[in-house]
């Protein structure tokens, strides 16, 4: 865009919409958070400027505010963020995936979500609720573990050597005795997984917590998202082949859904 596009774009913004997104700006860029007084010496603002924008995005969830007084970026916009799915044009996956999810869990009576990968990690993008006694609550928008569950290990199978790599070099945290945290043993586990076409999680993320994952492809075939079932460890073998069948079963009609 040149310079004469610029002026011109510049006259039809809304002031206060820029210095809101300045607020979150700072923010993102503060892993620790930012005050009151960090953001209005950092922005040149007056501090009731920076106070009432704050309120309103607070408001709305866009941020939250720790015990020391201190912003982070909220719980909306992740779930904003879930509707934007990289790598997938311009297809809504969380709504396409709906209705499909919605009878996963009338059909089983268990939570179920849709979750994708991107640059930060693994992002829920839809979710259905349970019915059953029980049944575990999952929400859109929660970030879990890279390389601990059924859908996380589903994703990483599914890259590319060199995106992989760049996973396994990072840090792996062990979240229970099951957490899988030597790369090498990790890199086996997701080849097997790839070559089965489903994945199960035995208490790597949360102890009681078991679930089975099945992936969804695009019509290219390349995997763009991941279904899975979490549900109480101690279930019946036959119970978890009924999960792990239906869990592959909704993805495979997910799949064969997508636009072509």
């Amino acid at each position: 865009m040149d310079d004469a596009s610029e002026t011109g774009a510049a006259k039809h913004t809304i002031p206060v919409i820029e210095r809101m997104m300045d607020v979150l700006g700072q923010i993102e860029r503060r892993p620790n958070g930012a005050t009151i007084r960090e953001l209005t010496a950092q922005l040149s603002l007056p501090r009731t400027t920076v106070y009432r924008i704050l309120n309103t995005l607070y408001e709305h969830d866009m941020v939250r505010r720790d015990d020391a007084g201190a912003y982070h970026l909220g719980r909306r916009l992740l779930a904003l963020a879930a509707h934007v799915v990289a790598g997938v044009s311009d297809i809504d996956l969380a709504s396409l995936a709906q209705p499909f999810l919605d009878k996963l869990s009338a059909d089983l009576g268990e939570g179920t979500k849709l979750s994708v990968i991107d640059h930060e990690g693994i992002l829920v993008i839809a979710v259905s609720q349970g019915r059953r006694e029980y049944a575990l609550t999952v929400a859109p928008g929660q970030r879990m573990p890279i390389h601990a569950g059924a859908a996380s290990k589903l994703l990483l199978a599914h890259l590319s050597a060199d995106e992989l790599a760049i996973w396994l070099a990072k840090p792996l945290i062990a979240y229970t005795a099951k957490s899988i945290t030597d790369p090498r043993k990790l890199a086996a586990e997701l080849a097997r997984i790839k070559r089965a076409g489903w994945a199960q999680d035995r208490g790597e993320n949360a102890p009681s917590i078991h679930a089975f994952a099945a992936p969804v492809f695009d019509r290219s075939g390349r995997m763009v998202a991941a279904v899975s079932v979490p549900f109480l460890a101690g279930a019946e073998p036959a119970r978890m082949e009924e999960i792990r069948i239906a869990a592959i079963d909704a993805a495979r009609a997910i799949s064969e859904a997508m636009p072509i």
